[in-house]
C-alpha cells in the first residue's frame, strides 16, 4: 500500500530526472524546489534526508560520471569541451575535482579507459544490466527496433543484427530503486510486479504496452549502491502517476537497437559488453547520453529470453 514517503520519494525522483535532463545547464535550488513541489526553505534538507546525499554533491558526482562516461568512448573531443557539456565553468574546476572524485588525472583515465575497451575488456567485469527478463509481466511485447533476428549472446555474432534507428520519444510510468541490481531477479520481479499493480486496474495495460528498464548510471562508473534502475511500461502521453510511481518521457533521436537471446540469466552482461566492447568501437558511433534500456520480448518462464537493447548513440 502507497505510503506518504512513497509521494517523498516520487518527488525527488522527479527531481533527478531533471537534473539528468539539464546537467549542462545552471541547477538552481528555487528551480529544483519547484520541480518537486517542495518549498525551497525545507526542500535541500528532506533531500539529504531521503538520499544520505546533498543535492550539490548528486550533480557534481552526475557531471563527473557524463565526463567519465565521455572519456572512455570520445577520443576525439578535447577535455576542456567534456568538462563544459558536463556542466563544469571550466578546465581547471573540473580538473580538480575529477582528480579528486577518481584519483588520477582526466587524461590519465582516458588512457587507461580506452586500453581496456581495446582489449575488449569494457563493462566485462561489473556483470551488469538486465536479468529482467523473467521477471517480466503479461503479455509478450513487439520490438521497438522491427524484426532483426536474434543476436546469440555468447557467440557474439550476427552484428549486422544491430541497427542504428530514429526512434521517437514516447511516455513510460516507472518505479524507482537505487542500488545494486545485477543479477537479483527477485528485485526485478517485485519492482515489475509493482508497477503492473498500479498500472492494471487503470487500464494501462494493453497489447501494445512495451516493458522495459532503463540503466541511468554506468555500472563501470557509479559506485553499486548509487545506481538507478527504472523499471517501466510504456502509457499514453498525458497520464500522471501516483505516489510509488512516477511518469517521465524518454527522448527521440538516435539509437542502435540489438536483439539478444539470453539462455542463462548471467548472459545479460555479456549482451551489453558485446554491444559496447565489439560493436560500438567498429560502427562510426559513440554512446549519446541519454538513458539506454532493455525492452522485454518473451513471457516469464520462456527457456529462451528475447531482449532488446536501446542504447542512444551519436556520430563520432
Amino acid at each position: 500500500m502507497p505510503t506518504p514517503r512513497d509521494e517523498y520519494l516520487a518527488r525527488i525522483h522527479r527531481v533527478q530526472d531533471h537534473v539528468e535532463r539539464h546537467l549542462g545547464e545552471e541547477l538552481r535550488l528555487e528551480d529544483l524546489a519547484r520541480v518537486a513541489c517542495f518549498s525551497p526553505f525545507h526542500f535541500h534538507r528532506i533531500y539529504v534526508a531521503l538520499t544520505g546525499e546533498t543535492l550539490r554533491a548528486f550533480v557534481q558526482r552526475l557531471r563527473l560520471e557524463r565526463a567519465a562516461s565521455q572519456l572512455s568512448y570520445d577520443a576525439e573531443k578535447s577535455i576542456t569541451e567534456i568538462a563544459l557539456d558536463a556542466g563544469f565553468g571550466g578546465p581547471d574546476t573540473f580538473a580538480r575535482a575529477f582528480r579528486a572524485a577518481y584519483g588520477v588525472t582526466a587524461s590519465e583515465y582516458r588512457k587507461n579507459r580506452q586500453a581496456l575497451r581495446k582489449a575488449g575488456q569494457e563493462r566485462a567485469d561489473a556483470a551488469t544490466y538486465g536479468a529482467a527478463a523473467d521477471a517480466a509481466p503479461d503479455p509478450p511485447v513487439p520490438a521497438i527496433g522491427g524484426s532483426d533476428p536474434v543476436v546469440e549472446t555468447k557467440a557474439r555474432k550476427a552484428a549486422e543484427s544491430a541497427k542504428v534507428e530514429e526512434l521517437p520519444a514516447f511516455t513510460v510510468a516507472y518505479v524507482r530503486h537505487v542500488g545494486p541490481y545485477a543479477g537479483d531477479a527477485g528485485l526485478f520481479g517485485r519492482l515489475f510486479g509493482q508497477l503492473g499493480g498500479w498500472a492494471g486496474p487503470r487500464g494501462l495495460i494493453r497489447p501494445d504496452t512495451r516493458w522495459l528498464s532503463i540503466y541511468h548510471d554506468d555500472p563501470g562508473v557509479t559506485a553499486p549502491e548509487k545506481l538507478r534502475l527504472s523499471v517501466c511500461l510504456t502509457v499514453p502521453p498525458g497520464t500522471t502517476g501516483e505516489r510509488e510511481v512516477s511518469v517521465m518521457e524518454l527522448p527521440g533521436g538516435k539509437n542502435v537497437v540489438a536483439r539478444f537471446a539470453i539462455i542463462d540469466g548471467k548472459d545479460y552482461g555479456g549482451a551489453w559488453s558485446w554491444l559496447m566492447g565489439d560493436w560500438l568501437p567498429s560502427s562510426g558511433y559513440q554512446p549519446d547520453d541519454r538513458p539506454c534500456y532493455e525492452i522485454m520480448l518473451s513471457q516469464p518462464g520462456d527457456p529462451l529470453q528475447q531482449i532488446e537493447i536501446v542504447q542512444p548513440v551519436k556520430p563520432l
